[in-house]
């Protein structure tokens, strides 16, 4: 690599890696979400993912090395991971402890922000990948999940639901659909985070009316 190149290359590198550093430590210690590097999308011919699956269904959205269960707001954990082991990496949020999360496709995602703001139910951190928006939530148990979606007589099944066991990549990390971004950022310190079942009405209207009849 020649000198120029090398100038043109490196900074932009290391803004990557501060930046998902940042990222990690105001998730794990400004919000209290216990975070996890993500295995990384690739290009060319290494594959998808560095997870080395010749086909994978999430390059760059899902745990490696350190597992799932590693996922800690220890901030000397998290700084040695994105600043030695994994610089870099996707930020994963482990949800279920802290933060659970509820996300519909893209197309659905403004509508349903413009309704929720005109019907008095507020919303919190919001973030968006390639195909969804994403709505935080205040953590939930499977069994009070099931038993919110039993009361409706009708749930659209393109609706996500990231639960105890599950994971998000946070901004602003790149995966292999494309970046994710904050729509709506926390709010500075402890985010405040809405309960699920204020949001499903709201969820199920908005897959009613955007998205093709079912």
């Amino acid at each position: 690599m020649s000198e120029p190149t090398a100038r043109l290359w490196w900074p932009p590198l290391r803004r990557a890696r501060t930046v998902a550093l940042a990222a990690a430590l105001d998730a794990a210690v400004g919000r209290g979400w216990p975070v996890v590097p993500g295995a990384r999308a690739l290009r060319g011919d290494d594959g998808p993912c560095s997870c080395g699956a010749p086909v994978c269904p999430a390059p760059g959205e899902h745990p490696l090395d350190p597992p799932l269960e590693a996922a800690t707001t220890d901030p000397r954990m998290v700084r040695w991971w994105w600043e030695r082991r994994a610089p870099g990496a996707p930020v994963l949020v482990a949800t279920g402890r802290a933060v659970c999360a509820v996300s519909l496709p893209r197309a659905a995602g403004p509508w349903l922000l413009r309704h929720l703001a005109e019907t008095g139910v507020m919303a919190g951190p919001v973030l968006a990948t390639a195909d969804h928006f994403v709505l935080l939530t205040a953590p939930y148990t499977l069994d009070e999940l099931g038993s919110l979606l039993a009361e409706r007589p009708w749930v659209p099944g393109s609706l996500r639901y990231h639960g105890p066991g599950g994971y998000l990549a946070l901004p602003p990390s790149r995966t292999g659909a494309g970046g994710v971004h904050w729509v709506r950022r926390p709010l500075q310190g402890e985010p405040w985070l809405p309960q699920v079942g204020t949001l499903l009405g709201g969820l199920i209207t908005a897959s009613a009316v955007t998205l093709p009849h079912r």
